[in-house]
């Protein structure tokens, strides 16, 4: 479990690190840029959709996982914007919270 905290932490310090270097060099309007992608139908694009689904994905899971309460769906909402940057240390917070156990990290304590 260690490991896995310990890659979730430098996925964190990575993404933040990489993000604040783009948009300090490139400007914050990703928007754009990244539907614009998506839009040309390159690869560049068929990349952004797979990760917009994958975004959705973890998304619904976070939302499905907290049985779709106001809470819930408010955290999905910053996880299918924020991506890793919210998810990992999400994940980080669940390792502790379920003491390790992957089984209530994935499911959720009442539907075991």
């Amino acid at each position: 479990m260690n490991l896995f905290r310990a890659i979730l932490v430098l996925m964190t310090i990575a993404i933040l690190s990489v993000t604040f270097i783009v948009g300090y060099n490139h400007g914050w309007s990703l928007i754009p840029i990244f539907f614009g992608e998506i839009a040309s139908l390159t690869w560049s694009g068929q990349f952004n959709l797979d990760f917009t689904c994958y975004l959705i994905l973890s998304a619904l899971w976070l939302a499905w996982r907290e049985h779709f309460t106001i809470q819930a769906l408010a955290l999905a909402g910053i996880a299918s914007v924020a991506g890793i940057m919210f998810f990992a240390p999400y994940l980080i917070f669940l390792t502790y919270k379920c003491k390790g156990n992957m089984k209530l990290i994935l499911i959720g304590e009442s539907r075991i």
